[in-house]
């Protein structure tokens, strides 16, 4: 897959511009699809936040980019759906848009749905996460970002990049994310290859080459030399 990992969705136009070139065509041409899973997971999960995602209202509208159309992935529904037809929704699409949330749930059911071992297959489709969206395709999030408690009582995701994500860097909504705690999380909970991003920014990895999209600020941690 062709990777988009934002810090809130698509907030500038680097990152937009960034969405169009992975995409190889204009948003107006292309399909979606939107999982809003990941919003009902961790303590601060609720029914609000995956409505806005769904429904374009929330502050970095992804399905509101004007897409030729959007549907829905629920990824708790799939495990009673057919699979061939669910598989068939997925490979038909040109970009899966991936809600933030929890981490750790949301990463429970990518794999619990199948979703988890179909991404390798994908390669000519484009994946855009937001926040926890984004975090799910990393190795880890580190301690500081458990909220819902995986059965298997760790903070490992999906590993799907080589590299964690410490995201919402210095926001206001999120105070204790100084670059202070990026840090102390790199050196502490992490020790791998990690970025600290804010919400100007968002990583993209095609064929596991790694490009730093920002008009805003970010870091890089215990890249190899």
């Amino acid at each position: 897959m062709k990777l988009l990992l934002t810090d809130s969705g698509v907030k500038n136009a680097s990152i937009l511009a960034a969405l169009v070139e992975l995409l190889g065509k204009p948003i107006a041409e292309a399909t979606a699809l939107c999982i809003p899973t990941a919003g009902y997971g961790g303590p601060y999960g609720g029914p609000g936040g995956p409505w806005r995602f769904v429904s374009g209202r929330a502050p970095s509208p992804m399905t509101g980019l004007g897409w030729k159309s959007v549907g829905l992935l629920e990824l708790t529904a799939l495990p009673s759906i057919d699979k061939e037809l669910w598989v068939s929704w997925v490979r038909e699409t040109d970009v899966l848009l991936v809600n933030g949330g929890d981490a750790l749930y949301l990463s429970h059911w990518m794999r619990e749905s199948g979703l988890a071992d179909l991404l390798p297959s994908l390669h000519d489709k484009v994946y855009v996460g937001l926040s926890a969206g984004s975090m799910v395709l990393t190795p880890r999030i580190g301690e500081a970002f458990v909220g819902w408690k995986s059965p298997t009582g760790d903070d490992r995701t999906l590993g799907v990049v080589d590299f964690s994500i410490f995201p919402h860097l210095d926001h206001p909504d999120c105070p204790e994310n100084t670059m202070a705690e990026a840090e102390r999380w790199a050196a502490t909970e992490i020790t791998g290859p990690a970025y600290a991003i804010d919400d100007q920014t968002a990583i993209k990895v095609v064929d596991g080459e790694v490009e730093i999209v920002s008009e805003g600020h970010w870091r890089p941690f215990n890249q190899p030399s």
